[in-house]
């Protein structure tokens, strides 16, 4: 149970209006229609504010007005619908501080076929079975052994009636509640045949309609509760217990309990307990449960750490950054548990046809019943089809019919085809390091017809890196970089940053001193290394002191270049610049830094922001996907933009772009194209993510920002997982579409045959009931089994799944 104080409801002695939030669990309430029922019990009890019910996680959150009601009288009203409540927190005494741990937020694991309502079911049965052998197989032994007004009751009949009590009871008990709270569902449908059945003595049809209805409803207990388990396995991610450091000594406390701040200490082995940041330790950290990464990630001082993933090798400590209950994974399964509330189209569209087409099967089975035996005198022969088919107007007949078509009303099936594969494709998205915020994104999804890109952060790294070194006069790579790293450390450009990275790595810790040094603003730097002056700059810089850029080695003297015939030049930085090095690098996109003094080059550095090695195998594989356009939008220049969208194999490119711009280029898009999804970085692209049907944030992670921002977040720096998430979302459209109309065709067919007298009751609860259920059921869980490419973090290619 939590409070909320600012919430409408009760006032305390402040003044302050005062809520508390029940969270129940209700495991049998795993369908639309078993929460609207809910639903309508809930809201006759005064003082409830606000109900949220959630049957494909089988939980209820009811808010309400303690001064005016209770947590006894929201679980009694559920009881009151015919579902038990199984946990929850107790709303009399229970401590504030304590209140947002309790509750449940999935409900438990269900034994399905040991319950109290399996027991029943199996011995309604057993007591089917022997009865159907007493009337069939054993005909002379089937005896009077009774009778109810002077009507004989034999064998099989007593049995019939042992397993209408024994597996009819629990049906016609919910079907009860159903009608208590007005509510039009299998379970008053299925109760209303039973009870009509065996009050007019059909009870070969009345026992096999409890115990195949019973048998159907365990076995969807049993579909849902697996469905529940992807969730179930979301939540178990993160440990309950943290150890931290308090007072010098090592203490383990409930991760609830772990303050923002605090030193938390994981061993080899250990799920990591809270986001956080390393101060002590290496260790490689499996974190795919968060980001979908596939190879650990090495950790060190100042990393950040997510809840949930699992230090594989060394000893960590890190400092807490957020409480348990606002990590990155308590935000994901928060999202996913939230999910379903948004609802697609397709379950738009379900609900309402459901609410016409249960009345409309319900007045054809009353009137199939009822008309045919009052107007057919005599039977009456129709060929359809070239099948001969003959009508007599038979009470028993059409009551059974009729009945059989109360059965086929139901539309179960039809109903939770949707909500189960939303359910099972966000949750398969989640672990594989994919946050979808809603049925409707996924839905919308995998209906785009135009992806738009943005650059940096997404196809590129967004960061700075040294990508070529070209030594001019016989000098060698290591010493250009030394030179350039000593002129540069000073400076806290991004070129500098990635210059120093590059020679820290290949030219190591022997950079010259320097002297004297100076800031060329917007052109470069200069220093004296060793009493001369050097520079590192654009090109600009060095033709300013006097160079003819194509011949490196040669400068202006008294104004006046020297010209010298390119036959005489010898020397190898001739031949890079005739080659057109510097124009080269410009045309690939890169920023080009030379270093040198003012009489000679000694060498061209190149920097860029890197391509994502799997970028260019992603926009393939979307385009194989069968996505129709994919754009780049980028506020870099012209020749940075085309140069990268070559590079990756966009359809086409759109530089210098402004924010607005960007909003504007995907409005021209969705005007030619269709749907369109943005992705980007969630803070920068922001306007650009709201204004495309659908919204993508890269490398969420730990970015509350970006993951509030965005419809769906990409919880790692993985433009691969993109490709992922559109076969996923278009694959759950394709099973939804046929979950959707398979039912309805199922149903229809069956409907069809029923007055032909070719569908037995038995069969509408076999195949179009249970059979129906289980089918949509498994076909939304192949879903779970879609997994991204695994894409090799440097080369790009595909690794397998």
């Amino acid at each position: 149970m939590t409070e909320n104080p600012d919430a409408a409801g009760g006032t305390s002695g402040g003044g302050q209006r005062r809520e508390l939030t029940a969270r129940l669990a209700v495991p049998e309430m795993d369908c639309p229609s078993c929460a609207q029922k809910v639903n309508k019990s809930l809201q006759r009890v005064d003082g409830i504010t606000d109900v949220t019910l959630q049957p494909t996680t089988g939980t209820a959150n009811v808010t309400y007005d303690p001064d005016r009601t209770s947590e006894a009288d929201v679980v009694k009203a559920i009881e009151g619908a015919g579902y038990e409540v199984v946990g929850g927190s107790d709303a009399e005494g229970d401590d504030e501080d304590n209140q947002a741990a309790d509750g449940v937020d999935i409900a438990p694991p269900s034994e399905v076929w040991t319950s109290p309502r399996a027991k029943k079911t199996w011995l309604g049965a057993a007591f089917l079975t022997v009865g159907l052998l007493f009337e069939f197989f054993l005909a002379g032994q089937n005896i009077a052994i009774a009778s109810v007004l002077e009507y004989p009751l034999h064998i099989a009949d007593v049995l019939f009636l042992g397993a209408v009590a024994a597996s009819g009871i629990p049906v016609v008990r919910s079907g009860y509640y159903s009608a208590k709270n007005r509510s039009l569902d299998i379970d008053l449908l299925m109760g209303t045949a039973i009870i009509a059945a065996t009050g007019i003595g059909y009870f070969v049809e009345a026992a096999t309609l409890a115990v195949l209805f019973s048998i159907a409803e365990l076995l969807e207990d049993y579909a849902m509760d697996r469905a529940r388990d992807s969730l179930r396995e979301l939540m178990e991610l993160s440990p309950d217990e943290a150890t931290v450091l308090r007072d010098g000594e090592e203490v383990t406390v409930p991760a609830e309990e772990v303050e923002v701040g605090e030193t938390v200490v994981v061993r080899p082995g250990d799920k990591i307990p809270l986001d956080g940041t390393v101060i002590e330790g290496e260790s490689a950290v499996d974190q795919s449960p968060i980001t979908g990464e596939s190879v650990p990630v090495d950790k060190a001082a100042g990393d950040e750490v997510y809840a949930g993933s699992i230090n594989e090798e060394g000893y960590l400590e890190f400092e807490a950054t957020s409480a348990a209950s606002e990590s990155t994974l308590s935000q994901i399964i928060e999202m996913v548990q939230g999910a379903q509330a948004k609802k697609t189209e397709s379950e738009q569209f379900v609900d309402q046809f459901a609410g016409y087409y249960t009345p409309l099967v319900v007045v054809l089975a009353i009137l199939t019943a009822a008309i045919p035996p009052l107007v057919i005198a005599d039977p009456v022969s129709v060929d359809l089809a070239g099948y001969g088919f003959t009508f007599a107007g038979d009470w028993q007949a059409w009551f059974i019919r009729g009945l059989t078509l109360l059965v086929i009303a139901c539309p179960c099936a039809f109903v939770i085809s949707t909500p189960v594969s939303v359910v099972s494709g966000i949750t398969s998205a989640a672990k594989n390091g994919v946050l979808i915020k809603g049925g409707n994104h996924l839905e919308a999804m995998g209906e785009v017809d135009a992806i738009a890109l943005d650059k940096t952060g997404t196809l590129t790294k967004g960061e700075l890196a040294v990508t070529d070194v070209v030594a001019l006069g016989g000098t060698n790579d290591e010493t250009v970089l030394q030179h350039a790293a000593a002129l540069e450390q000073r400076s806290e450009h991004p070129i500098a940053e990635a210059i120093l990275e590059r020679a820290e790595k290949d030219a190591g810790d022997d950079v010259p001193s320097i002297e004297k040094f100076e800031s060329i603003t917007g052109k470069g730097i200069s220093a004296d290394i060793d009493g001369e002056t050097y520079y590192a700059g654009k090109p600009a810089l060095f033709e300013e002191l006097g160079f003819d850029l194509s011949h490196a080695h040669l400068r202006a003297d008294g104004g006046a270049v020297a010209e010298v015939a390119h036959e005489q030049c010898e020397r190898e930085d001739c031949a890079d610049l005739e080659d057109g090095a510097i124009s080269r690098f410009e045309n690939e996109g890169k920023t080009v830094v030379l270093v040198g003094t003012d009489t000679e080059l000694i060498g061209i550095i190149a920097i860029a922001d890197e391509v994502r090695p799997a970028a260019e195998r992603a926009v393939a594989r979307l385009h194989e996907l069968g996505v129709a356009h994919v754009v780049m939008l980028t506020g870099d220049n012209e020749g940075t933009a085309r140069a990268i969208a070559e590079q990756v194999g966009v359809d086409e490119y759109r530089a210098e772009l402004l924010p607005d711009e960007k909003v504007d280029a995907v409005e021209a898009l969705q005007a030619e194209y269709g749907d369109v999804a943005m992705v980007g970085d969630g803070i920068n692209d922001a306007p650009a993510l709201a204004t495309a049907e659908v919204g993508i944030a890269m490398g969420a992670a730990g970015t509350d920002t970006a993951i509030e921002t965005a419809d769906i977040a990409l919880m790692g720096d993985d433009i691969s997982k993109l490709p992922y998430l559109y076969g996923l979302s278009h694959t759950a459209n394709g099973v939804i579409r046929q979950n959707i109309w398979s039912s309805l065709g199922v149903k229809a067919l069956l409907a069809l045959g029923v007055p032909l007298g070719l569908v037995s009751v038995a069969v509408a609860v076999i195949v179009g009931d249970m059979g129906m259920s289980l089918g949509v059921t498994g076909n939304a869980m192949r879903l779970s089994r879609i997994a991204p490419e695994r894409m090799d973090s440097k080369t790009g290619q595909e690794t397998g799944a």
